[in-house]
C-alpha cells in the first residue's frame, strides 16, 4: 500500500509541474512605454503586410525535434511595434528598451529593441496568422508568435499570445 501511495504522490507532483493548458487568444495588447497602446485582433493583423514561411521545425531546449509547422503566414513583430511607437527621447536610448511577449498561460519571452530592429532576427519574428493552411482563428493556439531563425525554436514560440509590453532597463 505504501508503494501505491508513493507512486500516487510522485505522479501528482509531476503533473502539477507540467505547463498549464494554453487558453486560445483572439487578440493581444501592446502596452508599456508606447505612444499608441494597441489592441491587435486577428482582423486588424490581417491588414498588415503578411509574409509566407514554408515550414519551421520546432526544437526544444535540448535541440530535439518536437514537430514541424508548415505553410505559415505571419506579420512581422517589428511592423506591429512600429504602429505602437516606442516612447524614446532620442534614438540613442532605444538600446535600453526590451519587449516582453506573454502567453495566456503566463509563459514569457523577451527580445531587445536592437534584436528586433537592428539584426536579422527582427526580420524573422512573426505573429502567426495562418498555420498548416488554416487561419489562426481555426487553430488551437489562435494567435502565436515565433522567432523562426532561433536554433531552439520552441523556446520563443509563444502560443496564445496575450500581451506585449515594452519596457526600459532601469
Amino acid at each position: 500500500m505504501k508503494k501505491v501511495t508513493v507512486l500516487f504522490f510522485v505522479f501528482y507532483s509531476l503533473s502539477s509541474l507540467a505547463q498549464e493548458k494554453i487558453t486560445p487568444t483572439d487578440q493581444f495588447t501592446v502596452e508599456g512605454l508606447v505612444k499608441n497602446k494597441l489592441l491587435a485582433s486577428l482582423p486588424l493583423l490581417a491588414s498588415y503586410k503578411t509574409y509566407s514561411i514554408d515550414s519551421v521545425v520546432i526544437m526544444n531546449h535540448l535541440l530535439e525535434k518536437k514537430y514541424t509547422i508548415k505553410n505559415l503566414k505571419g506579420v512581422l513583430l517589428k511592423d506591429i511595434l512600429d504602429k505602437a511607437e516606442i516612447l524614446a527621447n532620442s534614438p540613442k536610448v532605444l538600446s535600453e528598451f526590451y519587449i516582453i511577449c506573454t502567453a495566456s498561460d503566463n509563459y514569457k519571452v523577451t527580445f531587445s529593441w536592437n534584436e528586433i530592429f537592428n539584426t536579422e532576427t527582427g526580420q524573422n519574428v512573426y505573429v502567426i496568422l495562418e498555420r498548416d493552411g488554416k487561419p489562426a482563428s481555426a487553430t488551437d493556439d489562435r494567435i502565436a508568435l515565433i522567432s523562426t531563425h532561433d536554433i531552439a525554436t520552441g523556446r520563443r514560440y509563444v502560443k496564445g499570445l496575450q500581451k506585449i509590453v515594452i519596457e526600459r532597463v532601469k
